[in-house]
This record gives structure tokens, sequence and C-alpha cells, in this order.
């Protein structure tokens, strides 16, 4: 099946963004991504799709994450099992991960394998099968995954903390579900999640390597023309989160844990808000990105009441989540907590002065840069991008990053960044 068009150079937001891949859409709907890279002897084919826990009906929690591992137990064509060899046998290596927003599976090979491994790729994500006999099996696997993550109390904080942020939207949710949940569910059940979702105007294939156009659109025209008729599985229920009331507080208590830890959260913008996202993003390195960061230099290195400090953003499709995470001693935890709110509030009053902006700007700037060496990297970033907006405001980042301004940084912590509105959690030695 041709491709019915190919998107040229796009302009967002008044940005022209110099985007080196090519875009083809093709009629059934699949979108692919390619982008040549001369000199680089391997290849990555990275095929996202928008079937993450986001994506999940109710009660069908970790529904997503299951899947994900049984696509890769066979199908009509490929025993369990084969895939797998194939790409070994190609001298490649393969993986999956899913989150909110997406799943995706990607490949690395030499070059002249693409065109031999990409059609396994495709029949697995097209064609799985997932037998009844492997089903039992695979769901122990994900059962034994998640019983480790409950042995982790970082992950188990941070789980608690996005469930008190986010009390109605799925991102409140685990990714990997319950174990009540995953002993219900059916292969009926992960059939017909796949045979929904898993459709080509859902997918986009990313190709990058070095070869041209005109034979990445090839090998994904033959590859990824049969799919499987849709089903209809039942539909998610994706509600708004209504701005926090208060604070919400949890408590967790480890015997793992030597020291506390102290974790806030906030709810951010979405994807429809880029500007305000990435200015989150330059906040996030003003506050801990380096030694020399405000908070690093201040509350770990001069006044020493915190043994680690680093906040973090994710952006994700509906809203982003930005967070702070402190590890320190017990007693210190509520002063901790109070002296934070006080220094958000003082990022509200007083604009951050322009050495500390530009040298945020310069350390994004050139994770930005680094980020985008490998064939891998550039694959995972499209990929990203076209699943939770669309794949040309990638390479906005950043001209966005270095248009944000100290006003910039103060309104948005006034608009996101309540002192009297958040999530908290704390974690305390048993």
């Amino acid at each position: 099946m041709p491709p019915t068009s190919t998107l040229q150079l796009l302009q967002c937001s008044g940005l022209t963004a110099d985007f080196p891949a090519s875009i083809t859409r093709f009629e059934n709907g699949l979108t692919l991504i390619h982008q040549q890279t001369a000199g680089t002897p391997v290849a990555v084919a990275d095929v996202w799709v928008r079937a993450g826990a986001l994506h999940e009906p109710p009660n069908w929690s970790g529904m997503a994450h299951f899947l994900e591992h049984a696509l890769f137990k066979g199908t009509p064509s490929l025993e369990p099992g084969e895939f797998d060899r194939h790409i070994e046998y190609c001298g490649g290596m393969a993986n999956a991960a899913t989150s909110y927003d997406y799943a995706h599976y990607f490949l690395t090979v030499a070059t002249d394998r693409m065109p031999q491994v990409l059609p396994h790729l495709a029949d697995i994500l097209l064609h799985a099968t997932v037998p009844d006999s492997e089903f039992d099996r695979e769901r122990d696997v994900v059962l034994e995954e998640l019983r480790a993550c409950h042995d982790d109390p970082d992950w188990l904080g941070f789980q608690m903390l996005s469930a008190s942020l986010y009390e109605r939207h799925p991102y409140g949710r685990s990714i990997l579900g319950t174990e009540a949940e995953l002993r219900c569910y059916t292969p009926k059940m992960l059939r017909c999640f796949h045979r929904t979702h898993y459709q080509p105007d859902r997918m986009t294939v990313v190709l990058v390597g070095n070869f041209d156009a005109i034979e990445a659109g090839k090998w994904v025209a033959s590859s990824f023309a049969d799919f499987e008729a849709p089903l209809s599985c039942p539909p998610a229920n994706v509600a708004a989160e209504p701005p926090a009331i208060g604070i919400r507080r949890s408590e967790l208590r480890s015997p793992q844990l030597q020291q506390a830890r102290l974790l806030m959260g906030w709810v951010g913008p979405g994807a429809e808000c880029l500007d305000d996202a990435f200015a989150l993003d330059v906040l996030s390195a003003v506050l801990t990105e380096g030694r020399s960061a405000r908070w690093m230099r201040e509350l770990r290195e001069e006044r020493q009441i915190v043994i680690d400090i680093g906040t973090s953003f994710s952006l994700q499709r509906d809203s982003s989540l930005f967070s702070i995470g402190a590890v320190l001693e017990p007693e210190l935890v509520p002063y901790v907590e109070n002296l934070l709110r006080d220094l958000l509030q003082e990022l509200q009053d007083v604009p951050v002065n322009s050495a500390e902006l530009k040298r945020a700007q310069r350390l994004l700037c050139n994770d930005y840069a680094f980020s985008t060496e490998t064939p891998g990297q550039l694959a995972g970033l499209y990929g990203y991008y076209s699943t939770i907006a669309s794949p040309e405001l990638s390479a906005t980042y950043p001209q966005r990053v270095q248009g944000v301004t100290p006003q910039d940084l103060q309104r948005i912590a006034r608009q996101y960044l309540s002192t009297d509105r958040y999530a908290v959690t704390v974690m305390l030695p048993e």
C-alpha cells in the first residue's frame, strides 16, 4: 500500500522547527517517521502505540503492561520465543515499555538486517495470538514484577504520591495494576484490548538508520499492511483531574529505609501547553540540576539540612507532574516541608536572576543535544512526541527553553506550584 502523502516542515506556535525527519501517512492511518543517519552502522525501529494505562477500561488496570509481555508469545507464523531467536540471530536487541500514554516496542540491528527483522516486529504487534498455554505463564512473570516493586519503598512512595495527586485521572493508578485484578483477567480480555487499540490509526513506526525514505516506506508498507479486524473493548474512563483542594497527605513506613523521604507533587500543564510545560522544566533545572543549583547549594551544601534533594518534571499528554523529593533525617521532615513552601513562595514573589536562568537553559539545551546523538535516542524522541502531541514539536524544545524569561518562571510558579494545594508523601524508617 503506497503512502498517500509526506508532510513537510511545519511551523509551531510561531517557531519554525528545522525538523530533520520525514513523516508519511498511509491510507490505513498508520504513521511513519523516518530519518536517514549516514555514517552509523546500526538502525532502529521503534513502534509507538497509543495504548497505555490511560486507555484501560475501568477495572482493567495493568492490562496494557500485561499485553506488552504477552505480545512476544507467538503469532500464527512465529512460535513462542521464535521472535527473540530471529533478533538474536541477526545480532540485534529488542525490548518494550509501557507508560500511561503509550506502549512502545523497539529493536536495534545492523542496518542491512532491518528488512529482515522489521516484518517479525510487525508480526507480533499485528498478529499476536496470546495462546492460552502461555497466558498463565506470562501472568506469573508480571505478578513477580509487581511483587518486586512492592518490595521497593521508593516505588511505593511514588505510587502513593500519584494516587493522592490524581484522585480521578488514570495517572493515579499503577501501570502494573494490582494482583487481584491481574488474577481476574482472561486471554479473551487481553486479545480484546489488543485488537481494539493495536490498529493503524493509533500506531507510529519510527525508522532511523542509513537508508532513504523510499526504502523505509516500502518496508513499512509491506510489513504493516495486514492488521486484524478491530474489536471494541469497554471504553476507558478518563476524567479530568479537578484542582487539588488543600494538602493531601499520606505516610509510608518501611524497615528498608535508613533515612526519611519527603515527596511533594503538583499537577502541571499537559501537551497542549508546551510553553508552560517547558518553563517548568527550566524551573526544575534552576532549583536542583547540579551542585550549584539554587536548592542543592542552599539546602544540601550550605545548610546541610537534607542529604539529597531533587525536583522532577514529567511531561504527559493530559497533565505534567512536577515533584520534589528530599532525603533527610526523620525529625527534620516537618521543618523542611515548611521551608520548601517558603522557598516556593519566594519563587512566586521574586523573579529568578538571569545568571541562574541562563545556566539552566544551557544545561537543558546541552542535555537535549546529547539525547539526539544515536538512532535509538532519535527514534524515542520522535515516537514519544508523536504519541503525546506531534513529532515536529520535538525539534522546538531548545528554542522554547531559550525563550523562557524570569517573568515566565514567576508566573508558572504562581499558576502551578501552590503552597497550600499539593500532595505530600512522607516515608519513614520503621
